[in-house]
């Protein structure tokens, strides 16, 4: 059945504003808003060194800002239809400035992560608010097998050029120029917004769609849970698991949440998020394998991390400018998606599987390059299977996803599959690996103590000195060892994932791609939901 094509308009616009150039404005803000953060990954040993943190600390202040990501997914929408867009771009900047203007300061910890939570929020408000409005140009359809490949360029390029950007001006400058940088981005936002636009909303001002009714305490009761296990998993290693007191009180703020939430879930009219969303048929097959997923490349910021920390000493900026190898792999890892999608509409499990080669194939390359003695430039190919694997599976699910949702689910769905896909995956996965290298490492220290006499090496009339030289070479040695063990482990764990999605090549999910109204329907929709309940 064929239907109109709206023409594509930015109204929000001044008239004397070309339209050629509209839309890569708001590209061009997405790209400011995705490069913003509470705190940054490629400062962070810097951050570590200045404010007498541990690792753990700034970990747990990025996962409070991915948090505040994922919850404030649904109700993107509700504040499209509330303000307009150029009041929600202003906010989300003014607010992203302002965070990032506290967070370069020693706040206590508790304040910061409050800061975290408030910039991801507004981070994501701002980046949908660009790419909502633009969808219609990168794909007039709304074919969502276009959108997302897209999508996760400006993703997924913001994040490698963040993390490199960081750790430049950490090493040339200092670390809160980063800081500075991103509150530049803002003003740039900000200058954009109050000299080309105008006040726009997708809804008449009569029809606009109020904010009352929408469960805030369910949204926070999910935020509390997430960041307690988040908690847990990052901080447990060091407190030394159960042993502690601590891990055990926030296993139960964790266990009481839950119990919160589901409480909410069925008594609340209009519960954050539905508990109608675990009744789709394979919602929770997509989220159990892209928890999956997500466990095994988290072996990119735990054993990546060890081994060039540890073992080739390299610094923040060497690892990161490394890193923007897998850049060429998520383009082309995009691109293909997109082909996938779009032009072959091909099945989506033989699409997992082959992102499931490509880190299979990364996880190889590392397992027979590692060692202490190995070139710069021979981790590059490993690399970019990485970037390749990562996006098309990042684009497959959140694909498969939308196709076994409704739109009236579909941002509920998108927010717990964020929490797990932004860090709760990643999470788990780390300390899986974390109890590994703590395992592995004690048991080659056990192993290669025993050969070690300090009498017999002291009658040989060697300084002690040499000793520690060479106690100091096998630790090395034994780092490289229980790196190259570990992934060997994720390796059966990839040929497991992928004899799965092959062996079950099937039509999982609709092979038909759903086309989405406009945003005015999608406004009254929402609009005549809400009077239904009031």
């Amino acid at each position: 059945m064929s239907y109109e094509i709206p023409k594509f308009a930015m109204p929000m616009f001044h008239d004397w504003v070309p339209r050629a150039i509209r839309p890569w404005l708001y590209v061009l803000t997405a790209f400011c808003f995705q490069f913003s953060s509470g705190v940054y990954l490629g400062a962070m040993n810097d951050m570590i060194g200045e404010h007498a943190w541990m690792r753990e600390d700034v970990t747990m202040l990025l996962y409070c800002s991915l948090a505040g990501m994922a919850v404030w997914f649904p109700v993107l929408f509700r504040m499209k239809f509330h303000f307009t867009n150029k009041t929600l771009i202003l906010a989300s900047a003014v607010t992203v400035a302002a965070c990032n203007l506290l967070t370069m300061h020693r706040l206590p910890l508790p304040a910061m992560a409050l800061l975290c939570i408030v910039s991801g929020m507004a981070k994501i408000q701002g980046t949908f608010e660009c790419m909502s409005s633009i969808q219609p140009w990168i794909t007039p359809r709304r074919n969502f097998g276009v959108f997302f490949p897209v999508l996760h360029i400006i993703l997924l390029t913001a994040i490698e050029v963040t993390g490199f950007l960081s750790a430049a001006f950490a090493f040339y400058q200092h670390w809160t120029m980063m800081h500075w940088f991103i509150i530049g981005l803002m003003m740039l936002v900000i200058l954009l917004q109050v000299t080309l636009t105008r006040p726009f909303c997708p809804m008449p001002p009569e029809k606009r769609v109020p904010l009352k009714g929408i469960d805030w305490q369910g949204g926070a009761l999910w935020l509390l849970f997430w960041l307690s296990v988040a908690w847990v998993l990052n901080y447990g290693d060091w407190k030394d698991w159960y042993h502690s007191t601590d891990v055990w009180v926030m296993t139960a703020v964790a266990c009481l949440s839950l119990a919160a939430v589901m409480m909410r879930m069925r008594l609340h009219p209009s519960p954050y998020i539905s508990p109608k969303i675990v009744r789709y048929r394979y919602m929770r097959p997509i989220i159990f394998f892209m928890v999956l997923f997500e466990c095994i490349i988290s072996v990119e910021h735990v054993l990546e991390m060890i081994y060039y920390e540890e073992v080739m000493k390299y610094s923040d900026l060497t690892y990161e400018t490394l890193n923007q190898w897998s850049l060429i792999g998520i383009y082309a890892g995009c691109l293909f998606s997109l082909g996938w999608l779009k032009v072959m509409q091909w099945s989506q499990y033989r699409l997992i599987g082959i992102g499931m080669v490509f880190l299979c194939l990364y996880c190889m390359g590392f397992y027979f390059l590692v060692n202490s003695e190995i070139g710069y430039y021979q981790l590059v190919p490993p690399l970019i299977a990485r970037g390749f694997g990562y996006a098309v599976l990042c684009i497959a699910f959140m694909w498969c996803l939308q196709q076994v949702m409704s739109f009236e689910h579909f941002f509920q769905a998108l927010s717990i599959f964020n929490f797990l896909h932004m860090f709760g995956g990643g999470v788990i996965g780390a300390a899986i690996l974390s109890q590994g290298v703590g395992y592995y490492v004690g048991d080659g220290f056990a192993r290669l103590t025993g050969y070690i006499n300090p009498v017999a090496w002291s009658s040989l009339g060697a300084p002690i000195e040499a000793l520690g030289v060479q106690m100091e070479g096998m630790v090395t040695d034994l780092l490289a060892q229980t790196v190259k063990i570990l992934y060997g482990w994720t390796i059966y764990a990839t040929l497991a994932f992928i004899a799965i999605f092959l062996l079950l090549d099937r039509h999982g999910v609709r092979h038909r791609i759903k086309r989405m109204p406009s945003w005015a329907t999608v406004g009254a929709w929402t609009l005549s939901r809400f009077l239904r309940k009031h």
